[in-house]
């Protein structure tokens, strides 16, 4: 049986192939009774409409961004820092008539075809650890790229904050209060204790010892539990940090979702925030307000809207703008003097 195409329907009609083909990609182009008539006659021959690859090819645009996530595709729903930064690169899109493709995959293996097979305009690598299979990828690609929050890489397009500095203002802020027993929580290392493979973390992890340098007190004495970002790894992490003898008089948590699961520890171990132990997060998540903890502000809506203004504004290899937004410490009820002071 010889394929259905739109010259098939347009003979069928008496119509030309380029009004079948409005019927279906140009509608405002056609007087409404006759659009549905061509629809219903593709629909009795059988015809499911323009390939949307060819399509694609012929007009040279996707109208889609893709959307680089290292995690299951949940994480985009479910971590507050993704949702926000997701809704504003939504809001910018939309104004553009572009949609998002939110990509995962089941290993690291898969990231590279993933990203060479992706039929979009532009890339979004969302918070890519350290020599991601995927970076090189899209450096191959030669679409517009934008690497957000990690890797920071010298001549790649990339928006994010100065963690560092960020970091080592949050640490000073309990040198102040006068806190020398520290424990940090940081997200799990990709592969080893001994190596951060996560540029965020280990950028706030220097930014924790650039403060405790600054004020004489020993990095070495510091104790840094490693654990996954989510509310049970901190409550778990806080409380491996909870069992020393002496335990610290503040945590500092590399995200906010540690920190929560970090406050719940300690309220599970009949102490107070922070007349016992004082904690700390990182990004500002609305549930950090309500749990008055004191962390890091970043503009993470802010960042989505950024990063969409350069795709759709055709960021190209060779063209790295490098973007640091402002950051704001924002010190609430959750860090106070150490019991002992």
């Amino acid at each position: 049986m010889a394929s259905v195409t739109l010259k098939t329907i347009a003979e069928a009609l008496g119509v030309s192939r380029t009004t079948v083909s409005n019927a279906f990609s140009r509608p405002d182009q056609l007087n409404p009774e006759l659009r549905r008539r061509i629809l219903e006659a593709a629909d009795e021959l059988g015809y499911p409409g323009p390939d949307p690859t060819a399509r694609t090819l012929r007009r040279g645009k996707a109208g889609v961004l893709g959307v680089l996530l290292t995690e299951e595709l949940s994480y985009a729903f479910a971590d507050p820092y993704a949702v926000e930064f997701l809704r504003g690169l939504a809001e910018v899109a939309a104004e553009a008539s572009t949609s998002l493709l939110l990509m995962a995959w089941p290993g690291d293996e898969a990231a590279e075809v993933a990203v060479r097979e992706a039929i979009v305009d532009g890339f979004c690598a969302f918070c890519l650890y350290d020599g991601h299979p995927a970076i090189e990828a899209l450096r191959q690609r030669r679409l517009p790229y934008v690497i957000v929050g990690e890797p920071y890489l010298p001549g790649v397009p990339f928006v994010g904050i100065d963690d560092r500095a960020a970091a080592k203002a949050l640490c000073a802020h309990l040198l102040r209060l006068g806190h020398r027993r520290l424990g940090v929580l940081s997200t799990r290392t990709k592969e080893g204790p001994g190596d951060v493979h996560f540029g965020a973390a280990r950028a706030r992890l220097a930014g924790y010892r650039d403060a405790c340098e600054e004020a004489a007190v020993d990095w070495d004495g510091v104790v840094i539990q490693q654990t996954v970002h989510s509310r049970e790894g901190g409550r778990t992490g806080a409380a491996r940090l909870l069992d020393l003898h002496p335990r610290p008089t503040a945590i500092l948590a590399t995200t906010d979702l540690i920190a929560l699961g970090a406050i719940q520890a300690v309220a599970e171990r009949g102490l107070e925030v922070p007349g016992h132990v004082s904690v700390t997060g990182f990004d500002d998540i609305p549930a950090a307000g309500e749990a008055g903890l004191t962390t890091i502000r970043q503009p993470k809506a802010a960042k989505g809207r950024t990063v969409g203004r350069l795709l759709l504004g055709g960021t190209h290899q060779g063209e790295a703008p490098q973007i640091l937004m402002p950051y704001e410490l924002i010190a609430r009820a959750s860090t106070a003097a150490p019991p002992d002071s």
